[in-house]
């Protein structure tokens, strides 16, 4: 799903007053995808569970803010993409004092598109091994297929810097996938 329903500014708008049904509705078209990202971008499925859950706080707070007839999706992504980074800096604070054992590999499968496990297994391995800025960008562009000008408003980052970010990031799966499959 690229695009939202085209009654979804209605119901933003119903939210936005606070209608509860309204933005229950907006949860439910929106927890999915955000629950994917999340969970490919934090590799443990709790952490991303609460990321999502504060995302659909914070929008809940600040949705009267939000510009109706503007884009939702990146408005709501940079939330999302926040939050996820504020997830990722807490836990490298957190396991510098603590140690703890490795992550599961698989710990976001069941949000992630069906691939073969295998190889859907080799693609969440080196998803894993790249930055935080890479993984996100090329998630946001290859995963939920969002255009370039929504990915700035949602990291911040320049059209340039995002490109660099996806093409390291397809060059290090390309490179480290067919290393594994050329093994075989």
């Amino acid at each position: 799903m690229t695009s939202l329903t085209s009654d979804f500014p209605a119901i933003i708008e119903r939210a936005q007053r606070g209608d509860r049904v309204a933005f229950a509705q907006l949860v439910d078209a929106l927890y999915p995808r955000a629950l994917r990202f999340a969970a490919q971008m934090l590799s443990h499925t709790e952490d991303a569970e609460e990321a999502v859950q504060d995302t659909f706080v914070r929008v809940h707070r600040y949705i009267g803010g939000f510009q109706l007839g503007a884009p939702f999706e990146p408005w709501f992504f940079r939330i999302l993409a926040n939050r996820c980074r504020t997830a990722i800096e807490k836990r490298q604070r957190h396991h510098a004092v603590v140690e703890y054992g490795d992550v599961p590999h698989d710990a976001a499968a069941d949000y992630r598109t069906p691939l073969p496990d295998e190889f859907r297994i080799a693609v969440f391995r080196v998803l894993n091994t790249l930055p935080a800025e890479q993984r996100e960008a090329f998630l946001l562009r290859h995963i939920e297929d969002l255009s370039y000008d929504d990915m700035i408003d949602i990291t911040g980052a320049s059209l340039s810097a995002l490109r660099m970010r996806v093409k390291r990031a397809c060059d290090a799966l390309r490179l480290q996938l067919a290393e594994v499959y050329h093994d075989r």
